[in-house]
């Protein structure tokens, strides 16, 4: 088949009555561990079906004005929920902690900012991870893989964009120099190792509403099609249930149609079941088939980590920051932003990894720009705000509004249960820990720098209240060396609650392949982590099926 451009592109996507009852291997989910593992799979010549419960969006089709924003938002908290059950942004308002999802075909990776490090060394020396994690040296070869689908690059012009260099001058306060981190976008027209020929970057700074441009690296343009042309087939808009185990060892999924559509339930079985769902949806997943039967580890729902994050602002800089984006067609003719992260700063420590800090200068989708005046208005800048309504975000006050991604480490002390079958974060305390002073501290500081006020949640009061946001949830399947650890092993293998009297240690032919297996903070953006430790369980499989793979 001939290269073709993104916005050419056929959906990926199949009608569910083409849904058949028995695959080898059913992937539910499709970010980076569902898009990798559906790949692999596929390349092994096994018949795979994707289960995602979002929708598809091609390029050009993501929201590029604020109507659209808007409608593309679901927000759910304990008792009450706003907002299609498909709609891109998955918000959940949590009495401890908010998680802040992506919602379709290619998972957080429509939506996320990009950015793709590899952890310090250290991290992976904790005995948090099991042991052949450290000690079987295939960790190096499948980060190389991820890299080599993913293509992180940074921006060559990175230190021209203004947010890179209003963050170089602040960042002299804390005494470190920015560089361009490497992001999943493609800064020149490159033919990618599925067959895209994927455009340049325009800098519109909208990574994080989704690409309309076709060049952020996303699962859909790399990984899926490569599914798609080994066989796969992708099913949207299908929210699974739980998972049952037949007497003869196949596995059953069970899963219904997204509300609008049918509602009856349907049972799909096969020998191989690849959770990847996320922290959240694969361990709600697993709660709700354990509480059915699954024999699971005690461990399931534990080390939930919110990655060290925070996300915050700068009010009032003295210089143009230009971190607001212009999106694709431009709202403002010549203007440049960069992608959503040009450059990142990194407070280290050599002796303590924990307190170490990665800040990284960010920019807000461009279909927000309408509504960001009226963000500020509680936070006591009604004149600047009523200023940038008739100036626009462009010009005026907004043009020097900053907006600050950081990650450090927590605790991983968050607990995923069930409650009335609903998914639940508890984490008592969590506003209170240690790192979010540590980061209010540093980022308070680069803003003094700039000129302007720190402002660390502009919906603070409201309903967003002020426990702490994460937008990389990792954990609560948790990898150990054994079940009283944790919920898998270093392969992503299921433990079994107890060891079968025959020494069968984990469910046959069950994975999880996402961050959920995550059993610490990493410290940095976990993409890249996450798709390297899925390659590494597709490599494991690829050697116990015995089947040829040209990964």
């Amino acid at each position: 088949m001939a290269p073709m451009h993104p916005r050419d592109l056929p959906r990926l996507a199949l009608p569910l009555d083409r849904l058949k009852p028995e695959y080898d291997a059913v992937v539910i989910g499709s970010g980076y561990g569902g898009g990798i593992a559906a790949s692999r799979l596929s390349r092994m010549g096994l018949s795979v079906a994707v289960l995602e419960r979002g929708r598809e969006y091609l390029t050009g089709e993501f929201p590029s004005r604020f109507p659209e924003l808007r409608n593309a938002f679901q927000v759910s908290a304990a008792n009450w929920r706003t907002g299609s059950p498909t709609a891109l942004f998955d918000v959940r308002l949590g009495e401890d902690m908010h998680v802040l999802l992506g919602c379709g075909l290619g998972g957080g990776s429509l939506v996320n900012a990009g950015v793709a490090l590899r952890p310090d060394a250290r991290v992976f020396e904790d005995p948090a991870w099991p042991a052949p994690i450290r000690e079987d040296g295939l960790l190096d070869e499948a980060f190389r893989r991820a890299r080599r689908w993913l293509r992180p690059a940074s921006d060559p012009r990175a230190g021209e964009m203004a947010k890179f260099r209003a963050l170089a001058t602040a960042s002299r306060v804390l005494g470190v120099t920015p560089r361009a981190p490497e992001v999943v976008v493609s800064f020149s027209p490159e033919l990618n190792p599925a067959g895209i020929e994927q455009p340049a970057c325009t800098r519109c700074g909208d990574c994080c509403a989704g690409c309309n441009v076709g060049a952020k690296n996303t699962v859909p343009l790399t990984y899926l099609p490569d599914a798609r042309a080994h066989g796969a087939e992708i099913f949207t808009e299908l929210q699974v249930s739980h998972v049952t185990q037949r007497p003869e060892g196949d596995w059953i999924v069970v899963a219904s149609p997204i509300a609008g559509k049918p509602c009856r339930s349907v049972e799909i079985a096969a020998r191989i079941v690849v959770l990847a769902a996320g922290s959240l949806g694969t361990t709600e997943i697993l709660l709700r088939s354990r509480s059915r039967g699954l024999p699971v580890s005690d461990r399931l729902g534990e080390r939930f980590s919110a990655n060290g994050d925070i996300i915050a602002f700068g009010y009032g800089a003295k210089s143009p920051v230009n971190a607001v984006g212009v999106g694709h067609p431009a709202k403002v003719e010549g203007l440049e932003i960069g992608a959503t992260v040009s450059g990142q700063i990194e407070v280290e420590d050599a002796d303590d990894l924990a307190q170490e800090i990665v800040i990284q200068e960010g920019a807000l989708p461009s279909a927000l720009a309408p509504m960001l005046p009226v963000l500020f208005i509680p936070n006591g800048r009604l004149l600047g705000a009523l200023q940038s309504l008739v100036s626009g975000v462009y010009r005026g006050p907004f043009a020097g509004l900053q907006t600050f991604f950081a990650v450090s480490h927590d605790s991983a002390e968050g607990r995923l249960v069930l409650e009335e079958d609903r998914l639940a974060l508890r984490w008592p305390g969590a506003r209170d820990a240690p790192v979010y002073a540590r980061l209010d501290s540093a980022l308070a500081a680069l803003v003094r720098e700039a000129g302007g006020s720190y402002v660390k949640n502009p919906l603070a009061g409201s309903v967003m209240g002020h426990q702490p946001a994460t937008a990389h949830p990792l954990g609560g399947c948790a990898m150990a060396d054994d079940p009283r650890a944790g919920v898998v092993d270093h392969r992503g293998r299921v433990f079994r609650a107890t060891p079968r009297a025959d020494g069968a240690a984990t469910l046959r032919g069950l994975y999880v392949v996402d961050g959920s297996v995550i059993p610490r903070s990493l410290g940095v953006n976990p993409l890249l982590t996450i798709a390297a430790l899925s390659e590494r369980a597709m490599m494991y499989l690829q050697r116990e099926l015995n089947s040829p793979s040209d990964a």
